[in-house]
């Protein structure tokens, strides 16, 4: 029997599958590895330009034309090398991908948010297509009407109990999926679009130079620095990144990156020797790059980031931190490209010294009134602004973020990583109304806290779920988890799975205050696709 050497599908090792390709990135090379390697099973309906059964009608994201290709080998034998893989992602995700705005709102399940709450106005939609997965994996690829049925029949073939599940067996699922959802996923995500049409015709911008970096981080809190960018040919480019967090500890690191669709931002890094992903968007006119960058094994582990070509335009990134105590003197960052010198932080707020300047970042020693009203500024650096400054007086209420989280055990020599968590503590002032959690509060930012973990309920204190399922920093508001497998240690030897409460308190001046979030710590996360 012939040996068949299944691709690597972890979600982070999966994802590096399809960063850079070894040389030039050609239509004909794909075309030929197409028609080489595909016809077995697609017919060529056109030869100009090349149209085959099933593949030229649908539309996806990278990771999406990455996971039907990883199905393609595992699922129907389909021998590729790496090379030829990256290539056929990078000719699919380049005619056949998604306008930017196609991508709005779920642009989560790239970025690897996994604790995202989906909602959505179609109950059959989360009845029939998100109670599986995420609901992100069906809004980011677009089919016209016979291929949404085709999905259809392959969700049949491929779990044949399918309508006999949970929420399938108490009603006529097939009538369902045939009758209303086809139409209704052809009708919200069709193959043909006008924003895809426009899109096609935009010209793609070169990503080369510096650009000016803000990010920020769980648990380190705010990050600045540069992002230096190199090469462009075929859409790949060399990267290294340099930068500090609010503590003033180095950010150094380097790697490679690739644009697929003429903004799809994906790169591969060492950033202080932890391998890390970049997933970022690139704006219409090539000034701006946002999205996040997180670590490759521990995806949880991550940054929002936002950056601005240097000399592209002016504009403000971020102010760090993004707050300030009425009455008191901090320094602030002011972090954006084209930073004047005419620094204006609004009304009862006065500069008092300057104490660093370069092309990405402005350091300012800043004073606000005692009398300063409570609201937020907006901050500008001579033609530079977009931040917004809050100023407070006292915090009055504290949030967790996330208020729930799920986190999952691993390591032990396995191959399935820890999922682990990570919290922030949310300052928060009282508006007019002098109520917390109404309308009129103002959000302060992330603040410092001290963090510890609880038994959710009566049945987690008897299983004692804070003592086996991992431990609380109570500085950073890492959850690390516990080790997988039966453990002889609890009752009915079961995994360190636990529902806790998590607890963060803050101190305001000698009052404490307290905020409560919910995590779930749960077993391995044995699949985990590009896409969740």
């Amino acid at each position: 029997m012939k040996k068949f050497k299944l691709p690597r599908l972890t979600g982070g090792l999966l994802l590096a599958g399809m960063i850079l390709p070894t040389g030039a990135v050609q239509a004909s090379d794909a075309e030929t590895i197409i028609q080489n390697k595909c016809v077995a099973c697609h017919t060529e309906e056109k030869a100009e330009p090349l149209q085959m059964s099933r593949m030229s009608h649908q539309r996806k994201t990278p990771e999406g034309w990455l996971m039907t290709i990883a199905r393609m080998q595992v699922m129907h034998g389909l021998e590729v090398t790496d090379d030829e893989r990256r290539t056929l992602v990078k000719y699919f995700a380049d005619k056949q991908g998604l306008a930017p705005e196609e991508t709005e709102g779920s642009r989560y399940a790239m970025e690897r948010r996994l604790n995202t709450m989906e909602s959505f106005e179609s109950t059959s939609f989360e009845e029939m297509c998100s109670r599986c997965h995420s609901g992100a994996r069906v809004k980011l690829q677009r089919r016209p009407a016979s291929e949404w049925e085709h999905l259809v029949h392959f969700h049949l073939g491929q779990w044949p109990t399918l309508e006999y599940q949970a929420m399938s067996r108490d009603r006529d699922w097939m009538d369902l999926a045939f009758k209303q959802m086809v139409p209704e996923l052809a009708a919200d995500f069709p193959l043909q679009s006008a924003s895809w049409d426009k899109w096609q015709s935009v010209k793609s911008v070169p990503v080369s130079g510096s650009w000016s970096f803000s990010a920020q981080i769980a648990g380190k809190g705010d990050v600045r620095g540069v992002m230096s960018v190199s090469g462009g040919k075929d859409d790949q480019y060399k990267v290294s990144i340099e930068g500090e967090y609010a503590d003033g500890s180095a950010l150094k690191g380097s790697g490679t990156a690739i644009v697929y669709t003429g903004y799809e931002w994906r790169a591969n890094l060492a950033v202080d020797g932890v391998k890390m992903r970049q997933v970022f968007a690139l704006s219409a006119d090539g000034s701006e790059l946002t999205g996040r960058m997180f670590e490759a094994v521990h995806d949880e582990a991550g940054m929002d980031f936002s950056a601005i070509r240097t000399g592209s335009k002016a504009k403000l990134l971020s102010i760090q931190p993004g707050y300030i105590r009425a009455g008191s003197t901090e320094v602030l960052t002011i972090v954006g490209a084209g930073l004047g010198t005419k620094i204006s932080l609004g009304d009862g707020i006065k500069v008092v010294s300057e104490m660093y300047r370069d092309d990405n970042k402005v350091v300012v020693q800043v004073t606000a009134n005692a009398t300063a009203k409570p609201g937020s500024r907006d901050v500008k650096a001579g033609k530079a602004e977009g931040a917004v400054l809050n100023v407070y007086d006292q915090i009055d209420s504290v949030k967790v973020v996330p208020d729930f989280a799920v986190a999952r055990v691993g390591g032990n020599g396995g191959s399935t990583p820890k999922y682990n968590a990570h919290f922030q503590a949310e300052a928060w002032m009282n508006g007019a109304d002098g109520e917390p959690g109404t309308e009129d509060d103002m959000r302060i930012g992330f603040v410092p806290a001290k963090w510890h973990v609880e038994p959710f309920d009566a049945q987690a204190e008897a299983d004692r779920d804070t003592h086996f399922a991992g431990r609380m920093d109570e500085k950073s508001g890492l959850f690390t988890t516990a080790g997988s497998g039966p453990n002889p240690e609890r009752r009915m030897s079961t995994n360190n799975a636990g529902n806790l409460k998590v607890i963060a308190e803050v101190m305001e001046g000698a009052n404490a205050l307290s905020a409560e979030g919910q995590m779930i710590v749960t077993i391995q996360r044995w699949n985990n696709p590009p896409l969740p």
